[in-house]
């Protein structure tokens, strides 16, 4: 029989070395953490880009019980949520939930006792039997941190990322100038307190696989509460005072999650972190040496609504103009400083119309070219109770009262799901960036292990013994 020319032989002798190598790679494992920061983006253990796209789920109001289970089950709201090709949750917690535990001897209260605390013996009652009902899992004896475990889970289940936001000291409904917990200092926001809260929370999640990253506080504002208080604390050095202190406590007690910085005015202003200037009244500036061990572990976070940027403009350059101006620069390499950013927060009125929304048209199309992360205001359709009203309903909500269906269809299935597949194509037109050039955001890309170098195969000895024993059988 006529010998085979090399030429016949060495591919097929490749190929088949490259297939019994790719047995022995390893293989990335959903969600490939820890995460850190390079330049403007955030990479998973792989160096692939990891851009979150998702929702807020809170659990921060008067129940301190994440919102939605006495109508629907967790399994039910995380797939509705993963139906749409969103990767995260912003799930955000009170720091009086951690105050009661410690008030209680170290032990969290029951959901039973929290929803009862909440809405009274009646209202309370019934709410937990209807969550007990779409929850079987549940019963008398499950805690409220035991919630947060079983949603951490299931996001786990199908592939979802856990942001944890802490969104207020007192819990309840958020946010105005006058409420209690809008500065450090102020009437509920105790900062002993909030740094043990991040510490806690940021070690009990050290069980949760797809914890990937925390927020040191929701929507920092102007205690109008006081006055004098205000004029003295309410500026830019003393924020820099505490994030430090809120960074180190997060990072000291879980070093593998990112830890998101918000700024002032509701949190639509971190231009002097992102420009280098001075943290008034003082004259230092951002400087990552002062997060000594953990610098590519920051990211920006920032919100935007049509009522606190101005009135909704048809002009999307100028709502571009002013997310930039607030921080959303920190993405190009202009930036003094640079950072990933996302826009943690964002939203609307779901009435039908959503869709045709300029404001909100633009604000997709910006964070969608940018490849900016996002988390739109809210998942739930209803609170157990809000504002004193039991059963209160949220016409922000994407899902309806009931959180069976999407309370906008054509917003939910047409404009958020495109604009989640096109934020996680890389766009090679986005701001100019440092770090991976991996074309996908979705973090499950995975880098070839192998080459093609005769003098560097990196092969289990099996495929080079089959290698060599089919170049004797050509020869």
């Amino acid at each position: 029989m006529a010998k085979l020319g090399q030429r016949y032989w060495l591919p097929v002798l490749l190929a088949v070395a490259e297939t019994f190598a790719s047995l022995n790679t390893p293989r990335a494992t959903w969600p490939n953490g820890p995460f850190v920061t390079s330049g403007r983006w955030i990479q998973d253990v792989a160096g692939s880009t990891v851009t979150y796209v998702g929702v807020n789920w809170p659990g921060s109001l008067d129940a301190m019980i994440p919102e939605g289970l006495q109508y629907q089950s967790i399994e039910s709201i995380v797939s509705r949520i993963k139906s749409l090709g969103m990767n995260t949750i912003r799930l955000t917690y009170a720091t009086e939930m951690i105050d009661q535990y410690y008030d209680n001897g170290e032990k969290d209260i029951s959901i039973q006792r929290a929803l009862t605390d909440a809405l009274g013996q009646d209202g309370g009652t019934s709410v937990y039997n209807k969550i007990i009902a779409n929850n079987p899992s549940f019963n008398s004896e499950t805690t409220r941190l035991q919630v947060y475990d079983a949603i951490a889970a299931e996001c786990a289940n199908q592939e979802i990322y856990v942001h944890l936001d802490n969104h207020v000291s007192k819990a309840g409904w958020c946010c105005t100038p006058l409420d209690g917990n809008a500065w450090w200092g102020d009437q509920y926001f105790n900062i002993d307190n909030w740094t043990r809260g991040l510490s806690f929370m940021a070690t009990h999640g050290k069980s949760w696989q797809n914890l990937m990253s925390m927020s040191l506080r929701n929507e920092l504002r102007t205690p109008l509460s006081n006055f004098t208080f205000a004029s003295e604390s309410y500026n830019w050095e003393n924020w820099y005072t505490y994030i430090k202190q809120g960074s180190d406590a997060i990072h000291s007690a879980n070093g593998d999650v990112l830890i998101f910085l918000s700024g002032l005015s509701s949190d639509q202003d971190l231009s002097p972190v992102v420009n280098g200037t001075e943290l008034t009244p003082g004259s230092a500036t951002f400087n990552r040496d002062d997060f000594s061990g953990y610098a590519n572990k920051l990211v920006l976070e920032l919100h935007a609504y049509d009522n606190i940027l101005g009135p909704g403009p048809s002009d999307c350059s100028k709502v571009e103009d002013k997310l930039s101006n607030a921080g959303f620069k920190a993405l190009t390499s202009d930036a003094t400083n640079q950072f990933p950013v996302v826009l943690t927060e964002f939203g609307l009125v779901q009435n039908g119309t959503s869709a045709q929304d300029p404001y909100i048209s633009c604000v997709l199309d910006y964070v969608s070219s940018q490849n900016a992360g996002w988390m739109i205001w809210a998942i739930q359709g209803s609170y157990y109770i809000r504002e004193g009203i039991q059963d209160h309903d949220e016409s922000w909500g994407l899902l309806v009262h009931d959180w069976s269906d999407w309370r906008s269809p054509n917003f939910a299935n047409n404009s958020l799901s495109s604009t989640v597949k096109k934020t996680l194509t890389i766009n090679p037109n986005s701001s100019t960036s440092a770090g991976t050039s991996n074309n996908n955001s979705g973090g499950m890309s995975i880098k070839p292990m192998i080459t093609l170098s005769l003098f560097n195969l990196r092969l289990p000895l099996y495929a080079i013994i089959l290698a060599i024993s089919m170049t004797a059988l050509f020869y």
